[in-house]
């Protein structure tokens, strides 16, 4: 059958007919719809899970490719971060069954910290990658990742990008076959990474490159295309894009497509070189490609002049296009950069968007409740990874600092001990807390902090797509498990004050923080509200116009997408955003918000 499938879909579709059997992995754009994809699809007999972060996911994918399943791992690429120590391990003890590490970059970045590139993480642990440059090489490429994995004993990435895992594209799809074969574990010291054995196997990993260097130079995914004198060379996304800033104009150039930067296809690459005058490298993030030319150049004594992200000809940072690359070539003198498209005249200009909290979002209210208990003192707010980082927006600006997931835990332990006055809080949410944000509790209480916990716990990963957490009590294949407290989590570990309030309620969740600001040592408190997303909007609120003064309390406090002032200067709030949460009703000072009527 033939499917319109999303590039993350076409991997999920790729892994069922590779025959995987154990899929892991913790959500995070642009990566998450593939663990969903083949959550949905699952055909009965693969083992699908959120892990509670990427290296209990890496771990686990791990122990099945021991006993000779095919297992995949999916993440983005922060989230490798977090999975390098197994990934990094992995690799020099080697593995029986395929595992591939599916992971997603985001250029731009769109909605990630970072704009690191995966390419240079492969070629650190010397991990072959490949690099898919539209949903339908996804769904092919990660079957041939799994083949690559166990021809050669280790694992393999496949890197992806933003715009390749959320294109779509018509891919076949196979008669879908349960794998083959029976697993088992076989015990031996091969499997306990002694550092005697490490030394053997990195000698082993560094004799292996050439050969599969020269193994990719066949691969069909890497090609040379045309034979013009002016040479072009690209991988991943890229290459759609030179597709379509050179259309009609093809016989002037040869493209060389790198499908699997490391290790590199050197002979493929150097027949390229000696056919081509001048060179230009398109590629996202860094200047993999481009540095593999240059070192080919000079190895050879190949006298070529490349272009690309060293001499700053492209962007060093941020996505390409088809436009910025005709641009690059016509300022080059190359050709003619194609015509842009021109919007209609009569069409306004995009607004702008600023990020903001979605109306009725619990979050609002707790970051509201908190900062009224502690206005008069000096406090500092250490954010986390989520929708609540979005807090830092005017009119609350309660994030104070954000840099990793679980850092805000442990971030203002270090402020507590540079002895600064300040009273040092930290925000998590519920998944964020389940991921990584148990280990920064345990240190603060071992290490003596004063800090207040405020676990934001909407019931939901609500940033990815409302995918489920241990909390949750559900898996997600939908099947119902026993949900782990937070706060009895918090009491085993030893944090002796613990409370847990509806933020929505605003008195006692204002009452709850002063209460907290009156204790010692770690004490939290969860804010428990569900997540605006998963509301029905029954029951809106509206203002009394009559009873308004215009003195915009709600608007300058709160900054609540549905509500705005009217022609006459009153409040006005939109029924289609308001979910009814009541905040705004709660302090407004005329009691002019009213609930509508059904």
């Amino acid at each position: 059958m033939k499917e319109l499938l999303m590039g993350n879909e076409a991997v999920a579709w790729g892994a069922l007919a590779a025959g995987v059997s154990v899929a892991c992995g913790y959500p995070g754009t642009p990566s998450t719809e593939t663990l969903e994809t083949l959550a949905k699809i699952n055909p009965g007999w693969v083992h699908v899970e959120w892990s509670v972060n990427e290296k209990s996911a890496a771990e686990v994918a791990v122990g099945a490719a021991y006993t000779g399943a095919r297992a995949l791992v999916t993440m983005k690429q922060v989230g490798l971060n977090v999975a390098a120590d197994p990934v990094m391990c992995v690799n020099y003890v080697g593995i029986k069954g395929g595992l591939v590490i599916y992971v997603a970059d985001d250029p731009g970045p769109i909605s990630s910290q970072t704009e690191q590139d995966t390419r240079h993480f492969a070629q650190y642990a010397r991990i072959p990658v490949f690099d898919c440059s539209s949903p339908e090489e996804a769904f092919y490429m990660v079957q041939d990742a799994f083949a690559y994995s166990e021809k050669y004993g280790g694992p393999v990435i496949l890197r992806s990008t933003t715009r390749v895992c959320h294109s779509c594209a018509p891919v076949e799809i196979p008669q879908i076959s349960p794998p083959k074969g029976e697993t088992a574990f076989e015990k031996g010291s091969q499997w306990v990474i002694f550092p005697r054995l490490s030394y053997i196997n990195k000698q082993k990993l560094v004799a292996r490159e050439p050969e599969i260097g020269r193994d990719f130079c066949g691969y069909p995914f890497n090609q040379r295309i045309g034979a013009g004198k002016t040479g072009i060379a690209c991988g991943g996304v890229s290459y759609a894009y030179v597709q379509e800033a050179i259309e009609g104009r093809e016989h002037l150039f040869q493209v060389l497509k790198i499908a699997t930067p490391y290790p590199f296809p050197e002979d493929l690459a150097l027949s390229f070189l000696k056919e081509t005058e001048r060179v230009f490298v398109f590629e996202e993030l860094d200047p993999v490609i481009e540095d593999e030319l240059i070192y080919l150049c000079g190895k050879n004594g190949i006298r070529a002049q490349i272009s690309g992200k060293r001499d700053h000809s492209v962007a060093v940072a941020g996505e390409l296009s088809a436009a910025a690359i005709g641009k690059i070539l016509s300022a080059h003198g190359v050709c003619e950069a194609p015509p842009e498209p021109q919007p209609g005249a009569d069409l306004p200009p995009v607004p702008t968007r600023p990020p903001v909290l979605c109306a009725g979002c619990p979050h609002r209210a707790s970051f509201y409740a908190v900062k009224k208990a502690c206005a008069g003192q000096s406090a500092i707010f250490c954010g986390d990874i989520g929708c609540y980082t979005l807090g830092n927006a005017p009119p609350l600006h309660m994030v104070d600092t954000c840099l990793c997931m679980g850092a805000g835990v442990t971030m203002a332990q270090g402020l507590f001990h540079s002895k600064i006055r300040d009273i040092p809080f930290a925000f998590i949410g519920d998944s964020t807390f389940f991921a990584s944000g148990i280990n920064g509790v345990v240190n603060a209480l071992t290490n003596q902090a004063q800090l207040i916990l405020i676990v934001l716990d909407n019931g939901t990963t609500a940033m990815t797509g409302n995918q489920s957490h241990p909390g949750m009590g559900k898996t997600i294949s939908g099947q119902k498990v026993a949900p782990v407290s937070i706060e009895k989590v918090l009491t085993a570990l030893g944090v002796e004050h613990v409370q847990t309030v509806d933020p929505l309620e605003h008195k006692q969740a204002v009452a709850a923080v002063k209460t907290a600001l009156r204790q010692e040592g770690v004490r939290a408190i969860v804010f428990r509200s569900p997540c605006a997303a998963l509301l029905k909007n029954t029951k809106p609120l509206k203002v009394d116009a009559g009873r308004c003064s215009g003195c915009r309390l709600c608007l300058r406090q709160l900054g609540c997408p549905a509500l705005s002032f009217g022609p006459e200067d009153r409040a006005v709030i939109d029924a289609s955003l308001c979910n009814g949460c009541g905040l705004c009703r709660q302090i407004c000072p005329q009691a002019c918000i009213i609930q509508e009527e059904s």
